[in-house]
């Protein structure tokens, strides 16, 4: 495209109208700007070079060890090892356990979300107090020190949750428990030694203050995955003296489950329609009346390599002490996939009407590997095309 003489000349010879002090600042600026950019290009220059070489047994390592150690297992019929890795092959240990054989992954379910025994460390402050005159129990979460870190960030997101808990039975090994009330702290950001200052309060009956046991689990919050357990501290309410406000420091134990309810299940697998189906036949909990009418329904989830593949849930019945569903639920299931998958029966309690006030009950995992599902699972592959019932702890 080309311009006029006149016009071109014009072009060429414009100058902006600026002065010397102006055009003196934009150049500082620029050397200014320019300085900057080569100091942050020498500073990553210099952690590159600082930083120490990466191991060489990588993944592609791990799994090939695995691999070989598998195939002598399977002909020596050896058990296999129990592999300890170092914090940085986190990953490769999450590969290898996807890949490994179905009894390793039914170990792995076990303590899944349980925290390691060296991870269990630090104390819990709280305080215990009955009013005696308005028979409400006062309970005040108010610091823990001490606290295991992560592994990545050094430090913790904590939060503690509490519930109690009221015994049904006296004197039974297996005996149940209610969940009569559940709070849950503020979250401390960024610290091993939050000061929380919560207090929590409700209506407790006299008589039932020597049959109530304060669980008390400070969690560690994660935004994209569940929650880290640190450990849990339990004060039973007959051993102690709370007629006058109480403190009590007390360390923090591994947590156990409380066995709060019973589930009667059927299992039926047809292996010529690959169909499994999981009856929820009745339901027994601890049910203390109350005002508002509740309802129960459970929720069925197949998992496979630690991935959930399919769920169901039963329709809400009203919650009494034995609730009766009679309700089967069918999954279509390969014979490869149910041969190595594994069950969670969980039971969820909610207000009809009330949008999200529903709040998990307890809950069963069935699947090899397991202690007390193992003869369930292994009636049920022996009696193909035929329901066998058996009657499950629900823990909490």
């Amino acid at each position: 495209m080309s311009f006029p003489a006149t016009l071109e000349n014009s072009f060429w010879e414009m100058h902006i109208p600026l002065t010397q002090e102006v055009k003196y600042s934009i150049l500082g600026i620029s050397v200014t700007l320019l300085f900057v950019a080569l100091c942050i290009l020498i500073w990553q220059i210099y952690r590159y070079c600082m930083q120490q070489p990466a191991p060489k047994q990588d993944v592609n390592g791990l799994l090939s060890n695995e691999q070989s150690t598998q195939n002598e297992n399977l002909q020596s019929n050896s058990p296999a090892p129990d592999y300890k890795l170092e914090s940085r092959q986190d990953e490769a240990e999450r590969l290898s356990r996807c890949l490994s054989r179905s009894s390793d992954l039914a170990s792995s379910m076990d303590s899944l979300g349980e925290p390691d025994e060296e991870r269990i460390q630090g104390t819990l402050r709280f305080s215990l107090f009955y009013d005696q005159l308005q028979s409400r129990l006062v309970v005040t979460v108010l610091e823990a020190q001490g606290l295991a870190a992560r592994d990545f960030s050094r430090s913790a997101d904590p939060f503690v949750r509490l519930r109690l808990l009221w015994a049904a039975r006296e004197g039974d090994e297996q005996r149940l428990s209610c969940v009569l009330q559940e709070w849950q702290t503020r979250l401390v950001k960024d610290s091993c030694n939050p000061v929380f200052g919560d207090q929590f309060s409700c209506t407790l009956a006299e008589e039932d203050v020597p049959r109530v046991t304060v669980r008390m689990e400070v969690r560690d919050f994660d935004k994209y995955s569940r929650h880290g357990i640190l450990g849990e501290v339990r004060a039973p309410l007959n051993s102690l003296n709370i007629i006058y406000p109480l403190e009590i420091l007390e360390d923090l134990q591994r947590p156990k489950k409380d066995a709060v309810g019973e589930v009667l299940l059927s299992l039926k697998y047809m292996p010529t329609s690959q169909r499994l189906e999981v009856g929820i036949l009745k339901i027994r909990t601890v049910f203390r009346s109350s005002k508002t009418e509740r309802a129960l329904y459970a929720r069925t989830s197949v998992l496979c390599n630690q991935c959930k593949i399919r769920h169901q849930r039963t329709t809400e019945k009203v919650r009494w002490d034995v609730t009766v569903f009679n309700e089967v639920l069918i999954f279509v299931l390969p014979d490869t996939q149910i041969r190595e998958c594994s069950i969670t029966v969980s039971v969820y309690e909610m207000r009809p009407g009330k949008k999200s006030s529903k709040h998990l009950i307890g809950q069963v995992i069935l699947g090899k590997g397991k202690t007390l599902e193992d003869e369930h699972w292994k009636l049920m592959m022996r009696s193909l095309r035929q329901p066998v019932a058996k009657w499950h702890l629900l823990y909490l």
